[in-house]
């Protein structure tokens, strides 16, 4: 059996962090796993912002709301589920993501959560294990599935690292450089002709 494993944010939909940013006045939360491979010491510096500036869960949750898949991102998405099984395995959190998930019709999603105190202030995150997608694709081989991942970013490389098939989906520059042994597209039309010659194998 085949399945095809994606990242989300960067991949999907827009970047969360980056949108809220924007909205906010605050370059600094422009920073994520693109920029970033050290996924602790990013998110330990961005509740700090968010301490530092009175900004709470509800202010995240409502920037979301405005906020669509990417420019083609569902139709691909209907595409892979045509063809085969899909997860999306995200370091993204629950309180975050669902509202996205509705837009791409609720594919199964693989995600972390936050922990929030009462008045809404996010005081810290729950990974749902370490090295979450790695793990993720490791078991789903353990099952004797054949796996295609893609993703964009730091916190990608171990996903298409262990995958049995994969590729990168528009990195920055600077990961397309180093990582120049894994293949990059920038279409979804690319990415979808991968995806389609894997489940033929």
């Amino acid at each position: 059996m085949r399945i095809v494993c994606l990242d989300l944010e960067g991949v999907l939909v827009p970047e969360i962090w980056i949108a809220f940013a924007e909205a906010v006045g605050l370059p600094e939360l422009r920073r994520t796993t693109r920029d970033e491979p050290d996924y602790d010491a990013l998110m330990r510096f961005r509740i700090g912002v968010l301490r530092r500036e009175g900004l709470k869960l509800p202010d995240i949750q409502r920037v979301i709301a405005g906020l669509s898949p990417l420019e083609g991102a569902l139709g691909f998405t209907r595409q892979v589920r045509a063809a085969g099984q899909l997860i999306i395995l995200s370091d993204t959190f629950e309180e975050f993501a669902m509202p996205l998930m509705a837009r791409l019709e609720y594919p199964t999603l693989f995600c972390n959560g936050l922990e929030v105190a009462p008045d809404g202030a996010i005081t810290g995150y729950r990974l749902r294990q370490t090295e979450g997608k790695k793990r993720a694709v490791e078991a789903l081989r353990g099952l004797n599935m054949e796996v295609f991942a893609a993703g964009d970013s730091f916190n990608d490389l171990a996903m298409i690292g262990a995958a049995s098939a994969g590729c990168l989906f528009r990195p920055p520059a600077g990961i397309r450089e180093t990582h120049s042994s894994i293949s990059a597209v920038d279409t979804y039309e690319e990415l979808f002709a991968k995806i389609a010659a894997f489940f033929k194998q």
